[in-house]
């Protein structure tokens, strides 16, 4: 068996190889990585070693491994994030209150950039979004309100924010039930919700930051009480196995 400290340098000549590979344009998102064999004769380290690494690089989401396939190269950090974040919710270091607030920041600095951004053909799938919103059914509503956010992010240009928004979202899904159906099912709630939707449409449309501003605070005012009316009764447990 390998020594502690073998093992952790024979992790980081995996991790200095495929760094390697990337700078030197040979390896790019979705490209494939040598067979561990393959590796362990180039770096010089056992199968069990590279096998380790992968296996960590994939949990990361630095690469990805296909059964048979291999392992590719994705950059998907998205999901470690959402691990991460999942544990400190279970450990108490964070609770939904300081989730919500990061959110509300991130919503409202994606919303200004996307006011720079967006271009017209973005702003028109936003239009259609919300025209589906004000018609649709309540399961419907669910996945057009999570895709109106991601549009709105996406519009922003910024790959950190998009990403980190989309793992609290995944976060606050896991650990909060059914919030956004709770909140769209009820017409008191819904129509506050529809109203700062539509603020944040037109603040893209016209270009006001301060309209955007007004509009994120509404809407971020009706999801917070909503979790505090509930409070801890819509918690449960993010199922590991």
């Amino acid at each position: 068996m390998e020594e502690y400290g073998t093992e952790k340098k024979s992790y980081m000549k995996v991790i200095s190889y495929i760094k390697k590979q990337i700078r030197s344009g040979e390896l790019r998102i979705g490209g494939k990585l040598p067979a561990e064999r393959e590796l362990s004769e180039i770096l010089g380290i056992s199968r069990n070693s590279v096998r380790e690494a992968i296996r960590t690089l994939d949990n990361m989401g630095v690469i990805s491994s296909h059964q048979g396939a291999g392992n590719f190269l994705t950059g998907n950090f998205e999901n470690n994030l959402v691990e991460s974040l999942s544990m400190m919710f279970l450990l108490n270091q964070i609770d939904y209150k300081q989730v919500s607030e990061l959110r509300r920041a991130l919503e409202m600095e994606a919303l200004m950039l996307a006011i720079d951004n967006i271009t017209d053909e973005e702003i028109q799938s936003l239009v259609k979004i919300m025209s589906l919103l004000e018609t649709g059914t309540e399961a419907n509503n669910v996945v057009l309100d999570k895709k109106m956010h991601y549009n709105i992010a996406l519009a922003s240009k910024n790959t950190l924010i998009i990403n980190i928004l989309q793992a609290l979202s995944e976060v606050l899904d896991k650990f909060i039930v059914d919030l956004r159906r709770e909140i769209l099912s009820q017409d008191d709630s819904r129509k506050i919700l529809m109203e700062a939707h539509n603020g944040m449409l037109e603040s893209l449309i016209t270009r006001d930051k301060n309209l955007a501003y007004e509009s994120i605070n509404k809407h971020f005012s009706i999801i917070d009480e909503k979790i505090k009316e509930n409070d801890l009764t819509m918690m449960k447990r993010y199922p590991y196995e």
